[in-house]
C-alpha cells in the first residue's frame, strides 16, 4: 500500500506537470506566421493529451497490474507517451510535407502582409454571376491568349529562320555540284590521257563480239 500510495503521488505530481512546466502560450497581437502557430497548436494538443491521459488515470485502467508491478506500470506508461507523442508528430510531418503546407502557410501570410497596405477595396462579388466570372477569368485567359501569341511568334520566327537555313544549304550544294561539274568537264579537256581513252574506246571490240 505504501508502493501505491508513493505513485500516487508521483503520478499526481506528473499529471500536474504538463500544466505547470509549459502552460498554454497566449497569442500577442504582433503578426505570429502561420507555420509557428500550427507548430504552437500541435505541441499545446500534445500536452492536453498527455494531461487527460494521466499516469493516475493509466493505472486506474490496469489496478490489479499497478498493484503487482507498480514500477513496471510506470515505465509502461512512460514508453507509451513517448511512443504515442512520436507517432502524432511523424503523421504531422507526412502531413505537412504532402501538401507542402509550410510553403502555402508562408505564402499566405505573404499575401496577407501585401494586402495590410493596400487603400483600395477589396473586392466583392456583384451578385451576376457571369459579370463576376467574366471579371475574375477574363484577365487571365487574355494573359494566357497574350502568352499563346507571343509563344506562336517565336516559332514562327525560328521556323523562317530554319527554313532560310535550308535554302541556303540547298544553294550551297547545288552551287558545290556544278562546280564540280565544270572542274571535271576542264580536267577532261587538258588531259591527253583521257583524250586518247576516250578516242580509242568506241574501236575496241566488245568482249561479247571477241567470242562470236
Amino acid at each position: 500500500m505504501a508502493e501505491a500510495s508513493s505513485a500516487s503521488v508521483g503520478s499526481g505530481c506528473e499529471e500536474k506537470g504538463p500544466e505547470g512546466s509549459s502552460p498554454e502560450p497566449g497569442y500577442p497581437d504582433a503578426a505570429i506566421s502561420r507555420v509557428k502557430l500550427l507548430d504552437t497548436t500541435v505541441d499545446t494538443f500534445l500536452q492536453k493529451l498527455v494531461a487527460a491521459g494521466s499516469y493516475q488515470r493509466f493505472s486506474d485502467c490496469y489496478k490489479r497490474f499497478y498493484q503487482l508491478q507498480p514500477e513496471m506500470t510506470q515505465r509502461i506508461y512512460d514508453k507509451f507517451i513517448t511512443q504515442l507523442q512520436t507517432s502524432i508528430r511523424e503523421e504531422i510531418s507526412e502531413i505537412k510535407a504532402e501538401g507542402n503546407l509550410e510553403a502555402v502557410l508562408t505564402a499566405l501570410d505573404t499575401i496577407v502582409e501585401e494586402g495590410k497596405g493596400r487603400k483600395e477595396p477589396a473586392w466583392r462579388p456583384s451578385g451576376v454571376p457571369e459579370k463576376d466570372l467574366r471579371s475574375t477569368t477574363g484577365p487571365c485567359l487574355l494573359q494566357q491568349r497574350d502568352a499563346l501569341r507571343r509563344r506562336v511568334q517565336k516559332q514562327e520566327a525560328e521556323n523562317r529562320q530554319l527554313a532560310e537555313a535550308v535554302l541556303a544549304g540547298r544553294r550551297q550544294v547545288e552551287e558545290l555540284q556544278l562546280q564540280g561539274q565544270a572542274q571535271w568537264q576542264a580536267w577532261q579537256m587538258q588531259s591527253p590521257v583521257v583524250q586518247s581513252l576516250t578516242e580509242e574506246q568506241p574501236s575496241c571490240p566488245s568482249r561479247r563480239a571477241v567470242r562470236w
